[in-house]
C-alpha cells in the first residue's frame, strides 16, 4: 500500500544543539538510582565510580581492598601503600553507614487477623489436642494436625512472653478467656498489631 503524500518527514540535523552535552545528560538520566541515601547525597557525577568510592573510604573491588592469603608479601605491601595514598575526603559517609549498621534490627514478624482468630478458636475449644482440631468445622482449609501444630508454634515463636502469660491465665480462668481479647489487653498499644480488633 503506497504512503500518503506529504506524510514522510525528513530527519534534519540540529546544528544549534550541543550534542556532547545532550549525550551527557541522557547518560545521567539513564544511570541507575543509588539506593543508599548516604552514598547518593555524597555522589559526584563528574567523577568515576572508583573515584567517588575512594573519596568515601569504600572499595570498588573487595578482593583488592582485602588481599587474599595466597598473594605474595611484596604485592600486599604495595597494595597497602597505594591505599594509604588515597585520601578519604568524605569520612562522614563511612561513619553514617557504620552507625546505621550498628542499629538493632526491627522485628517485623506479624500474623494475619484470620490466622489469629483461627488459633484463638482452636486453642479455646481443644487445648493442645491437635487431632481433635483437624475435623473441626472451623478448619476451612482442612489442615492436618501437624499443620495446625505448626501454625500454633509460629504464634508461640512470634509472641513468646504473651503466649506464656496467656496459658497461665487460661489455667486460672478454666479456658473461658478469649485469646484475641487477652492479646489486645497485654500487647503494647504503641505498635500496630494484627491482634488488636478494630472497633467498627
Amino acid at each position: 500500500m503506497p504512503k500518503a503524500k506529504g506524510k514522510t518527514w525528513r530527519q534534519k540535523f540540529g546544528y544549534n544543539v550541543n550534542q556532547k552535552r545532550l549525550n551527557w545528560n541522557a547518560g545521567r538520566k539513564a544511570a541507575p538510582r543509588i539506593e543508599c541515601s548516604h552514598i547518593r547525597h555524597a555522589w559526584d557525577h563528574a567523577k568515576s565510580v572508583r573515584q567517588n568510592l575512594a573519596k568515601m573510604g569504600l572499595a570498588v573491588d573487595p578482593n583488592k581492598a582485602v588481599p587474599l592469603c595466597k598473594r605474595k608479601v611484596k604485592a600486599m605491601q604495595v597494595d597497602t601503600e597505594e591505599r594509604l595514598k588515597e585520601l578519604v575526603r568524605k569520612p562522614y559517609v563511612l561513619n553514617d553507614l557504620e552507625a546505621e549498621a550498628s542499629l538493632p534490627e526491627k522485628e517485623g514478624n506479624t500474623l494475619s487477623r484470620d490466622l489469629i482468630d483461627y488459633i484463638c478458636y482452636m486453642v479455646e475449644n481443644h487445648g493442645e489436642d491437635y487431632k481433635a482440631m483437624a475435623p473441626d468445622e472451623k478448619n476451612y482449609y482442612q489442615d492436618t494436625p501437624k499443620q495446625i501444630q505448626n501454625k500454633i508454634n509460629v504464634c508461640k515463636r512470634f509472641y513468646p512472653a504473651e503466649w506464656q502469660d496467656f496459658l497461665n491465665s487460661l489455667q486460672k480462668n478454666g479456658m473461658e478467656l478469649d485469646l484475641s481479647d487477652w492479646f489486645t489487653s497485654h500487647l503494647p498499644q504503641a505498635e500496630a498489631s494484627p491482634w488488636i480488633k478494630e472497633d467498627t
